[in-house]
């Protein structure tokens, strides 16, 4: 904060606060002041969540067996989408448990200034706290179903044989990272236009569920021709999934061009996400 001290005899203020930080800059020692404040954020997301449900914890178990079931009958059975050499049980757990943390993600963090206005009105913290919390309880969360998937991977690498995993696992965090990223960065693009545009708030679903299917978690995307591939590459995701199933599972595409475009995507939707967050938090309660 800085102070600009003023003539009496102008009829201004004798102070003016204001904040020094730029639209595009992120006060990294001050989300570090406040690291006590996300860590409460993130174990009020984990544990009040299924606090009073009877199982607990184990629905972070039951929610993508359930779902996969559910793909390798509808998807698998019904519609005959192949998988590759793949095993179909494999295939849709790993994508799942990818596209639950991405899509889940997304759509907490897209509610950020709407769900927390009481709390914003009443007390200063960094305004990022509460989306990164979001973003970091969801890692909790993926790696309690990533230890899931990896029982399953060792079942069919080490007593099925069916599966071929490579040194490109090593990846694997960094490819975290960038989901991790871009979620934030349309959660707060999302949470901050929806504070003067109510009706994207019905577009979310929506649009969160027609970009399952232009992201090659259903279906690899081998399947695709040539020329629908060149527009599932466009799509942000489609690198970090293919990559993700190369490197466990052997089949796919492990495209650094792709990635390194992923990334650049990734930087770009995170500036203007911050700008445009920076700017709304100043005035939201206002509009909200």
């Amino acid at each position: 904060m800085t102070d600009h001290a003023t003539d009496n005899d102008t009829g201004k203020w004798d102070i003016t606060i204001a904040s020094a930080r730029g639209r595009l800059s992120i006060d990294v020692k001050e989300l570090w002041r406040y690291r006590d404040l996300l860590s409460m954020f993130v174990k009020k997301d984990i544990i009040t969540v299924y606090k009073q449900t009877i199982l607990g914890p184990i629905w972070f178990l039951l929610q993508p067996v359930f779902t996969t079931f559910i793909y390798v009958v509808i998807f698998g059975n019904v519609a005959k989408i192949s998988t590759g050499s793949i095993p179909p049980v494999l295939f849709y757990l790993g994508s799942v448990t990818m596209w639950n943390y991405f899509s889940e993600t997304l759509n907490v963090t897209s509610k950020t200034f709407s769900e927390n206005a009481s709390v914003f009105g009443k007390v200063y913290f960094p305004r990022l706290i509460l989306p990164l919390s979001k973003v970091v309880s969801g890692l909790v969360k993926l790696m309690i179903q990533f230890g899931l998937f990896l029982v399953f991977w060792l079942y069919y690498l080490l007593v099925k044989h069916s599966i071929t995993p490579n040194w490109y696992m090593l990846s694997f965090p960094l490819i975290l990272l960038v989901l991790a990223l871009l979620s934030l960065s349309f959660g707060i693009i999302i949470t901050s236009l929806t504070t003067k545009y109510r009706d994207l708030t019905f577009l979310i679903a929506f649009g969160v569920q027609l970009m399952m299917y232009a992201t090659p978690v259903i279906y690899p995307i081998s399947i695709a021709s040539p020329d629908k591939q060149f527009w599932l590459w466009l799509n942000p995701l489609t690198s970090l999934f293919e990559a993700f199933k190369f490197s466990f599972l052997g089949e796919g595409v492990f495209s650094l061009y792709w990635l390194g475009y992923s990334a650049a995507f990734t930087m770009v939707m995170l500036m203007i996400g911050v700008f445009i967050f920076n700017k709304v938090e100043k005035r939201f309660i206002d509009t909200v």
